[in-house]
């Protein structure tokens, strides 16, 4: 036995002899155990202080001379050569889950060159079973990632480094030992995908995509984080930084995009995959934390995540029992573990996720293990690691540490170096992603190839679902109407309309919350979606409108040519906004069929009954409101659904039976606004009435009446407010003629918005209070929504 060898077992003899704190023991017990160790005995405390001082330690050139390592830190630091067989194992100490955070000392004699030690008091001792011959470089590559964050975080004076310094471990083991991925082609189909649910902890990412190689995240935009048009905003965002897959921040919709983006990855792969040839094979990581598991989006996705027996979703939980509010036991005392289990996932508990990489390692290899059901790795971390007076606080959650705080937590961990600096020997080991990348996209174009030649159907069916592109005339399956077609709501025009589409287009899928029979969404040709069924299109997304959003999101996010829709009755997007908020920020095309669009649903009453949502979506940016008043409409309004794959549509369907009026067109629709009928000449007519949705008839009905009267009148139907805008001024000209000042809008909802169509001359008919229970035609006349009503505003303006 040599010297190193030697020295390093009784050191370890000495660090077990620890005393371990039963966890019914209470804090203040614990406490008096953690700061009154026994001494250690003179041999081991000889041996100890001879190993600081004569080992390779003292020589690391990663810590400065006044480092305070924690004793487990400086042991897994040391430089081994030993064979892997006669390696010892090295405890690891987890983090106290109470509010104390009480420290342990240990007292070491006086040595040359020696380090002082701490660390954390723990109720257990774990040992690591093998420690990996290039640990040092490990440590060195996580702290490499924590410093990066701190230093952004500290540049920009804004943002979090607790969640980065903490997740660090986790990070580097998916990123550089896990996940498969090209840094030069971020968009490579058959990539692994990560997702931080927990978005404000982003430097994490943005220092793992830096670290990985990718162009998005260079170190100049590591140091203009959170900066005017920079590609490190304060939140992953998905159409910044190429290598972010969905915009994140807003807590637990990450988690529910991670379930869409394994849901699609499920579906493609029963589709197209073939006994010799798995095409489509990758798996979804997703972390989140405290918040994510508090809201209930996450509850929500995670359910349908065990229902549908998501293997391929991998979801780790970061464990740091700290929000913004301080300690989660004011507010969050469930057992979270019980939970999953209880919601079909498999469960694994990582105890020390400070430095248990050998565990975090063990943990996805047992997730990987579970093909039938989603896994939660339980990751128990120290929100700040490294930070000598804010970890494991709410003070390090959500703003920079503060230049002492900086300089402390360098000496801390051992980091002499200057802010955004990575190690020559980091980079060099983080560098071969490049190649590495570049050959795993090459292996999978390859068999892609053969893929091809055997099938070439399939193949050209991914292809185009893949890469965006919709099959040639797809449009011609849309449904055609004349007026001589026979009246129905327009929910029941949507469903012809699907089922239309989803014949000829391979990537549309889609369901309902609990409500397919109601929205008439099913598509007739397809089963479920289910565990056992996963090549089948219809998605059963069960009461949780939330979830079914953010799902969708992720489902669209995955493949350019994925189509998800989701649906509900309008008024219940109060349920689901902030995931219909997220497809327009994250430029996911999902198409939102929202049917009994007004008061025209009748009995069900103002709970039911949709009044500000029209206005609440046309504010929305980057959103389409369609409204569609009969069969060619409702055509229309889906053919602009599915070419807007980078903006998301939603479209407000009658509960009523409506008429197929003469003069409406898909080709109208896709201008958003367009004359309907008009028997005025020279573009000046004596009045304009304008109507969407169901109203448009009622436009159509007051404008014979005053022809009949010897008025000219213009019926204009404004179906998308949106892509009226977009049309060229000439365009808006022909259809609202800035002379012609005398319009009247009618439309059963708000009428906030409505004074930008009519000017400040017109009349906006329709209703600024909630609605009431009653048959559909009384509600219409109590309200004033009248062939009448839109008569007598026509002639006081004429």
């Amino acid at each position: 036995m040599n010297r190193e060898e030697s020295v390093g077992r009784m050191c370890f003899m000495c660090i077990i002899t620890l005393p371990t704190v039963p966890a019914s023991h209470s804090l203040e017990v614990q406490a008096k155990a953690a700061t009154s160790p026994p001494s250690p005995p003179p041999s081991c405390s000889l041996f100890l202080s001879l190993f600081l001082s004569l080992s390779p330690l003292s020589q690391t050139p990663t810590m400065a001379s006044s480092s305070s390592l924690s004793l487990s830190q400086a042991l897994l630091t040391r430089p081994t050569s030993l064979p892997s067989s006669t390696r010892p194992s090295l405890p690891s100490f987890s983090t106290l889950r109470a509010t104390s955070s009480t420290r342990l000392s240990l007292s070491l004699p006086s040595a040359s060159r020696r380090r002082a030690a701490t660390v954390t008091a723990s109720a257990s001792v774990k040992t690591v079973e093998k420690v990996p011959a290039d640990v040092a470089l490990i440590e060195k590559s996580i702290n490499t990632i924590r410093f990066l964050a701190v230093d952004a975080v500290e540049k920009a004076n804004s943002g979090h480094p607790g969640l980065p310094m903490g997740c660090a471990p986790m990070g580097h083991v998916l990123y550089d030992e896990v996940m498969r991925y090209n840094p030069k082609n971020p968009k490579w189909f058959n990539r692994d995908r990560f997702v931080l649910s927990a978005g404000h902890g982003c430097m994490l990412q943005y220092a793992l995509l830096h670290l990985a190689g990718f162009d998005s995240v260079k170190e100049e935009d590591l140091k203009e984080f959170r900066q005017w048009g920079s590609r490190t905003p304060g939140h992953p965002e998905n159409f910044e930084t190429l290598g972010v897959e969905v915009t994140t921040g807003p807590l637990g919709q990450g988690i529910a995009n991670a379930v869409g983006l394994a849901l699609a990855e499920k579906h493609l792969a029963a589709r197209f995959n073939k006994p010799d040839n798995e095409i489509v094979d990758h798996y979804t990581y997703a972390i989140l934390g405290d918040g994510c598991q508090m809201e209930g989006i996450a509850n929500e996705a995670c359910s349908l995540a065990g229902h549908w027996g998501l293997g391929k979703l991998i979801a780790f939980y970061d464990d740091n029992h700290i929000s913004i509010d301080g300690n989660t036991e004011i507010a969050f005392t469930e057992s979270v573990d019980s939970r999953f289990e209880g919601l079909g996932w498999h469960v694994i508990w990582v105890k020390n996720g400070n430095t248990g990489y050998d565990d975090i390692r063990a943990a996805i290899k047992e997730a990987k293990a579970v093909k039938d059901k989603p896994t939660l790795i339980k990751v128990t971390t120290t929100i700040g690691y490294g930070s000598p007076n804010k970890a494991n606080s709410y003070s390090v959650h959500g703003s920079a540490l503060g230049a002492k705080e900086v300089d402390a937590t360098r000496k801390n961990l051992g980091w002499p170096h200057e802010p955004f600096h990575v190690p020559e020997d980091v980079k060099k080991h983080w560098s071969r992603h490049i190649p590495e990348g570049a050959a795993l996209e090459a292996e999978w174009n390859a068999k892609f190839a053969e893929y091809e030649k055997k099938y070439k159907e399939e193949a050209a069916e991914l292809k185009s679902i893949i890469n965006g592109e919709l099959p040639a005339g797809w449009e011609k399956a849309l449904p055609t109407y004349t007026p001589e077609s026979p009246a129905d709501a327009t929910r029941n025009l949507s469903q012809q309309n699907l089922n239309a589409l989803v014949k000829v287009l391979p990537g549309l899928l889609g369901g309902s919350a609990d409500l397919a029979s109601s929205n008439m969404t099913l598509l007739k040709s397809f089963g479920d979606f289910q565990k056992d069924t996963p090549a089948e299109r219809n998605l059963r997304f069960g009461v949780r409108e939330h979830s079914m959003g953010a799902i969708c999101n992720g489902i669209a996010l995955h493949s350019p040519a994925l189509i998800p829709y989701c649906a509900t009755f309008f008024v219940f997007t109060d349920y689901m906004r902030a995931a219909i908020r997220l497809s327009a920020l994250s430029q996911a095309g999902v198409i939102y069929v929202m049917t009994h669009d007004s008061i025209g649903l009748g009995e069900d009453g103002p709970t039911h009954q949709p009044i500000e949502h029209l206005a609440s979506f046309r504010a929305m940016p980057n959103i389409l409101m369609l409204r569609p008043a009969d069969g060619n409409e409702t055509a229309g309004s889906y053919k602009v659904a599915v070419l807007n794959r980078q903006r998301p549509s939603i479209l407000a369907l009658s509960r009523q039976k409506l008429p197929h009026l003469p003069g409406t067109s898909v080709e109208g629709v896709e201008k958003g606004g367009y004359t309907v009928s008009d028997n005025s000449s020279g573009n000046k007519p004596d009045v304009i009435l304008i109507g969407t949705g169901s109203e448009l008839e009622i436009a159509a009905k007051a404008a014979d009446d005053l022809r009949k009267e010897g008025k000219a009148v213009r019926v204009v139907s404004l179906v998308s407010w949106e892509l009226f805008d977009e049309q060229s001024e000439a365009y808006k000209e022909s259809v609202l003629p800035a002379a012609v000042s005398a319009r009247v809008s009618i439309e059963a909802g708000s009428t906030f918005g409505w004074e930008k169509i009519v000017g400040p001359k017109g009349k906006a008919i329709g209703i600024d209070r909630f609605g009431a229970s009653a048959p559909a035609g009384r509600i219409y006349k109590e309200f004033g929504i009248t062939k009448e009503a839109v008569v007598a505003a026509a002639k006081e303006l004429i």
